[in-house]
């Protein structure tokens, strides 16, 4: 009820002394919100509709359900009765709803459904539903509800949608009746033939969280309704917390919700694939860009946040199939990190081989540990403990490095203090190397007021070297960087 349903079938009654107990420990405990109406359904049989009535005696709304089964297999193979004796089933039924009402006092709305609508003639259904509303005399204050059940999916949606628009269009007292749907599942086309329905003149759905219900189910409101939602339709339902619904559904009714199951399951925003995380970083970074309001980020069908999801937590899972869009997605949701573009693609091939080789998914503090072991601060084999700038003719570094044990002060100029470090390496080591990346930023989600930078450097055959630098002086940071990135090569 927290999620906003107002009309709730809470049982069978006489279907069981359970379903009876359930029934009465509601209303006589005072159990039911005032503003919720609760529905009970029964055969068009005289003693299943007395039990019915003693069941909900002393609620304050209640709908009572009558059915009886009207398709031409029912007829021909299980009651053996005509078109009128079968129609007679339900004027009785709906005439003893209306004699007991009346006896008891009781403000109850009234549903017929022809069960097995979908397998009945058209025609025949409107007959039947019309004798009963004649019966019952619906008015605007008291509308009826006539109730068309996709008992067993026999068709395409269209079919179905069909047949409903052809009773939207000639059931009599049609102001004064609530036309509703019961979609099963049978073919898996529930949420189909609930949508198809909607359009061709349906007014309500009844339905049930997840698909729960006999063989494959009835239709699941969750879908339906947050279907609704991306078409910019308010179903007035509060899915703003699907995990907390999904559990406590797990927890009352014993089954599982299902990994893909729409909007509900673990896995149904999650993106693995390489490609998928590329996009979906590319187009949160264009939705905070440019302050688009309509939600269009790609593979996302809505913002998981709307259903209480995680971006970083369900979105972007990292493993063997992702790639570079997704793991510096991930580092800069968590941990600030803004790596160039070719950096992005090394760490994503970085997390994919410990994935694979872990056979398992990387977490997000996994994927960061992963960047600091490969990428951040290596001092070996090559290290540098200090560097000294002057100014003449451009820069000129002396840098104190130490290799196999040994310590050596060099002298280099350069353009810039990183190129005049890097050409000291170069001038003394015989490294053979070009400097073709740099960049830096503030660590925005540090605790101190660091910085990081990024540097990549390319040997003679064209292969590409990284390496990242943290230190609260940039300068410091850009040297780490740089000798990361050269330990990283001579590594290799």
């Amino acid at each position: 009820m927290r999620i906003g349903f107002k009309e709730i079938e809470v049982g069978f009654p006489a279907a069981s002394e359970t379903e009876y107990e359930f029934i009465r420990t509601l209303i006589e405990r005072n159990m039911i919100p005032d503003d919720v109406t609760i529905q009970v359904l029964t055969q068009a049989r005289e003693h299943i509709i007395r039990k019915t009535f003693e069941a909900v005696r002393g609620a304050k709304h209640a709908i009572v359900h009558v059915y009886n089964s009207t398709s031409k297999a029912q007829r021909e193979q299980v009651f053996r009765k005509d078109r009128e004796e079968i129609k007679k089933i339900a004027v009785d039924g709906a005439q003893m709803l209306k004699d007991l009402t009346e006896e008891d006092g009781g403000n109850y709305r009234f549903e017929y459904s022809p069960e097995s609508f979908t397998g009945t003639e058209p025609e025949y259904a409107l007959e039947v539903c019309n004798a009963v509303l004649d019966v019952w005399k619906p008015q605007a204050d008291r509308k009826a509800i006539i109730n068309l059940p996709s008992t067993v999916q026999l068709s395409l949606p269209h079919v179905y949608a069909s047949q409903i628009e052809y009773m939207h269009k000639n059931l009599a007292y049609r102001d004064q009746v609530v036309l509703s749907l019961h979609p099963h599942n049978d073919r898996g086309t529930g949420v189909a033939d609930a949508e198809l329905g909607i359009l061709a003149g349906a007014d309500r759905i009844e339905g049930t969280l997840f698909g729960n219900g006999e063989r494959t189910g009835n239709v699941d409101v969750v879908t339906l309704a947050l279907n609704m939602y991306t078409h910019g339709v308010d179903p007035k339902l509060d899915f703003s917390n699907m995990e907390e619904i999904t559990e406590e559904y797990e927890k009352l009714t014993g089954m599982p919700v299902e990994e893909r199951r729409p909007y509900g399951g673990a896995l149904v925003f999650a993106a693995f694939s390489g490609s998928h995380q590329d996009a979906i970083a590319k187009g949160m970074k264009y939705r905070n860009e440019s302050g688009e309001k309509q939600w269009t980020v790609p593979y996302l069908p809505i913002d998981p946040k709307d259903i209480g999801r995680s971006y970083d937590a369900d979105v972007i899972r990292i493993n063997s199939q992702s790639g570079k869009g997704g793991v510096g997605f991930i580092l800069e949701q968590h941990n600030g990190l803004k790596l160039p573009k070719k950096f992005r693609e090394a760490m994503g091939y970085t997390a994919k081989r410990a994935s694979d080789h872990e056979h398992k998914e990387l977490q997000p503090q996994e994927v960061f540990d992963l960047f600091v072991e490969n990428y951040e601060n290596k001092k070996s084999p090559y290290n540098i403990t200090q560097v000294h700038y002057k100014q003449h003719n451009g820069i000129i570094a002396e840098v104190t490095t130490e290799y196999e044990g040994k310590k050596n002060v060099i002298l280099a100029s350069g353009n810039g203090r990183l190129d005049a470090v890097s050409n000291a390496l170069k001038k003394f080591y015989h490294l053979d190397y070009q400097l073709t990346t740099y960049e830096e930023h503030a660590l925005e989600k540090s605790s101190s007021s660091r910085a990081i930078a990024y540097v990549g450097i390319q040997d003679k055959a064209g292969r590409m070297y990284w390496g990242a630098g943290v230190d609260a002086d940039i300068i410091r940071a850009s040297v780490d960087a740089l000798l990361t990135a050269v330990n990283n090569m001579a590594q290799a």
